[in-house]
């Protein structure tokens, strides 16, 4: 298989994201879903709305999210539009929580764990997606990018517990009580992108993630730890398994020696195995070339 392209580049500007969204040649056609994590409230790392304004309004985007499965300002429709509200997204563009209407069973065609997946009701309502994705760390997936993105991310709150347990529950009550073993759960989110990539069609989604803030907690971390790590920059691809690849990469093989959190946390939770599923099932390719973008 030939190798796919990611591109990169250091700086991390409105500016710059508007010319790496370019650079992938792809553009993003009828109703355009803008996914990204809108943060939880009390966190301060996710996308700043100031930096990602000007490529929503470029692709006459939607932001779309789903609410969570745990405790917090997220998990109920109510308590997540004032964080979304709070944090400004809704200052730059429409929002839309995809699962405020309840939610939609997807297949999975060829999963490890899951034969459905559980997404918004509303993801019904697009055409094409730019997964615009904050790559930093995660407590149970080890790091997030562009595969967490589009399987967590763009799952309803139950569709959430579903991937969490490897399919035994939809029931976010249930979630902490039936976790299966890591991998299994890593599969599982590897299960989900299939089905959101099927549901959309390859040709209608782009993946960009800014690899900046560089914490060991996610967006989903009300309290998250302070970065160890200066910023990377921009990486862009058309294939979410590259991306992810190349952004572990990044991490791994910088000079920085703040690194040493991150990669604890990615490789103590096996994060690069959702790569290695999401290969496996045919969603992208890990060899890749990276072009720099000056």
């Amino acid at each position: 298989m030939e190798k796919s392209k990611v591109y990169f580049t250091k700086e991390i500007t409105p500016e710059s994201l508007i010319k790496m969204y370019e650079t992938l040649g792809v553009e993003l056609k009828g109703k355009v879903a803008v996914k990204l994590s809108t943060g939880e409230a009390g966190g301060h790392y996710f996308l700043n709305p100031n930096l990602i304004k000007d490529l929503v309004h470029k692709v006459n985007g939607t932001i779309v999210e789903c609410n969570t499965a745990y405790a917090g300002k997220r998990n109920t429709t109510k308590d997540h539009w004032e964080t979304i509200k709070d944090h400004g997204f809704t200052d730059i563009a429409t929002v839309d929580i995809m699962d405020e209407e309840g939610d939609m069973p997807i297949p999975v065609k060829n999963g490890f764990h899951l034969k459905e997946d559980y997404v918004g009701a509303h993801l019904k309502n697009y055409d094409s997606m730019l997964v615009l994705s904050h790559f930093k760390g995660h407590a149970m997936g080890g790091f997030g990018g562009a595969l967490k993105n589009i399987s967590i991310g763009i799952g309803s709150s139950n569709g959430k517990a579903w991937i969490h347990t490897a399919g035994k529950t939809k029931n976010p009550a249930e979630l902490w009580g039936i976790l299966p073993e890591q991998d299994h759960f890593l599969e599982s989110m590897a299960d989900a992108s299939e089905a959101v990539i099927n549901y959309m069609g390859k040709e209608n989604m782009v993946y960009i993630s800014v690899a900046n803030n560089l914490s060991v907690d996610c967006d989903c971390d009300s309290n998250p730890h302070a970065p160890e790590m200066a910023d990377l920059g921009i990486f862009a691809s058309l294939d979410p398994v590259a991306l992810d690849q190349a952004c572990y990469d990044a991490v791994v093989n910088a000079e920085d020696p703040g690194k040493a959190a991150l990669i604890e946390r990615m490789d103590s939770r096996h994060g690069i195995h959702t790569v290695e599923a999401a290969n496996k099932l045919g969603l992208g390719n890990r060899e890749y070339e990276i072009v720099n973008i000056d």
